[in-house]
């Protein structure tokens, strides 16, 4: 599903003309927060719940560049959820050329954050997150091994 839309500007390309790999993170990172509301984990819940995620893998594969001017989408997908932990995905494409130009696959535990320990996810968002389960594909987001 459809997470993010933007663009590549000039300050996001570093001394060689690509899009600096800190970028890549930040915009997957957004991604990530509207993959999570889109599970019922909004601001509101994470505050008046006392709850939060905390990422405790990830893994990106670059595929090709991106340079400024570009318009990237961000497509992702839950792949497994658990009790306590959700596994999802992230594909970064070229809007124009419709290449895959990065992924990255995450892996986050849902916790409590006055106990700071980790919790089990409310059956509502379980059911949300098993409701978008994608079939997992490593390869065809140019991971080699996982």
């Amino acid at each position: 599903m459809p997470t993010y839309r933007g663009t590549v500007f000039p300050w996001h390309c570093d001394h060689i003309g690509h899009m600096n790999v800190m970028w890549f993170v930040g915009k997957f990172d957004e991604a990530t927060w509207q993959l999570f509301s889109m599970l019922g984990i909004t601001p509101s819940y994470i505050r008046k719940q006392n709850r939060g995620m905390a990422g405790l893998e990830q893994r990106i594969s670059y595929q090709r560049e991106l340079r400024a001017g570009d318009v990237i989408s961000i497509r992702s997908g839950v792949f497994e959820m658990r009790e306590k932990v959700m596994r999802y995905v992230h594909e970064m494409r070229n809007d124009e050329t419709g290449e895959l130009s990065a992924a990255m696959i995450v892996t986050s535990i849902h916790m409590d954050t006055e106990k700071r320990k980790s919790c089990p996810f409310p059956k509502e968002i379980i059911d949300a997150g098993r409701a978008m389960i994608i079939p997992f594909d490593p390869e065809k987001w140019g991971f080699r091994e996982q």
